[in-house]
């Protein structure tokens, strides 16, 4: 089973295969490797897997995902 979880670029740094980002996940952020969207800009969100931004998410769709995980974490 994979979970992928949403977050949004907060800041970016680096080049191609070195390009990583600090990302905010519902105000815990961690430091991603976005060489696998190289079109995504800082307060883009993004789906995140093992540390790499697989895809783009548009906002709705991201702010929607993180509330179905909160709701899922309240009901545990």
């Amino acid at each position: 089973m994979c979970l992928a979880v949403p977050g949004k670029i907060l800041s970016m740094m680096g080049d191609d295969l070195t390009r990583s980002g600090r990302v905010s996940f519902g105000g815990v952020v961690k430091e991603v490797n976005l060489a696998y969207v190289p079109e995504a800009e800082v307060g883009n969100y993004v789906v995140v897997h093992v540390g790499f931004a697989i895809a783009i998410l548009d906002e709705a769709e991201a702010e929607q995902t993180l509330r179905d995980l909160e709701q899922m974490a309240l009901e545990a």
